[in-house]
């Protein structure tokens, strides 16, 4: 009994050794990965899909949270780190997608968190002026790390420096998953329907 409890353990063992340990989900033919790590702790896939804008596809984006939450307010309430993968579908002058993110931002804002976060939302339309535009292919990973705040990074590089808030994270998470969200298809997809 023992011999074949064994061998059966170590059968499974051979068989999903040899699975790779992240899977990659497809969206419109962009790889969006199973799981992230994020100040050194495994984020889940959300939800995954793409923003079309007319007829156009723009880009895909998958949402990473420490745990699957199926609804915006949970989404928010969570702590702990996050992060959103965009993978380009096509190009786009870095005016073009700043004007975007801040149009997003701005229409799902009240007035007084508009006021609460000016500053932030000021670099944050800086980090545009750091790229002239992005190619079919390129990502772009908004990080929140608890410790330092968020982090935007074009193809592996930081734009512009960390903001503290984990209120402005969500306020840019509400582009997508808020009551006025770029996509209403999207939103779904991110919140795992």
């Amino acid at each position: 009994m023992k011999a074949r409890l064994s061998a059966l353990m170590t059968a499974a063992a051979l068989t999903f050794g040899a699975l790779p340990a992240a899977q990659a989900v497809q969206v419109q033919g962009a790889n969006i990965e199973d799981s992230a790590t994020v100040a050194g702790k495994t984020l889940v896939l959300n939800g995954a899909g793409a923003r079309i804008k007319a007829v156009f596809k723009v880009y895909a984006i998958g949402l990473y949270l420490t745990e699957k939450k199926s609804t915006p307010a949970d989404v928010l309430a969570l702590s702990g780190p996050k992060r959103f993968k965009i993978v380009f579908l096509r190009e786009l002058t870095s005016d073009e997608f700043g004007q975007a993110f801040l149009t997003g931002i701005n229409k799902n804002l009240e007035k007084d968190e508009k006021t609460k976060f000016v500053n932030q939302i000021t670099k944050f339309g800086d980090l545009f002026t750091e790229f002239e535009g992005v190619k079919k292919g390129d990502v772009i990973i908004g990080d929140y790390n608890p410790a330092n705040g968020t982090t935007i990074s074009l193809n592996g590089k930081q734009l512009g420096s960390t903001l503290p808030d984990v209120g402005f994270y969500n306020a840019i998470l509400r582009i997508w998953i808020g009551a006025n969200p770029a996509d209403n298809l999207l939103k779904p997809a991110l919140l795992g329907e």
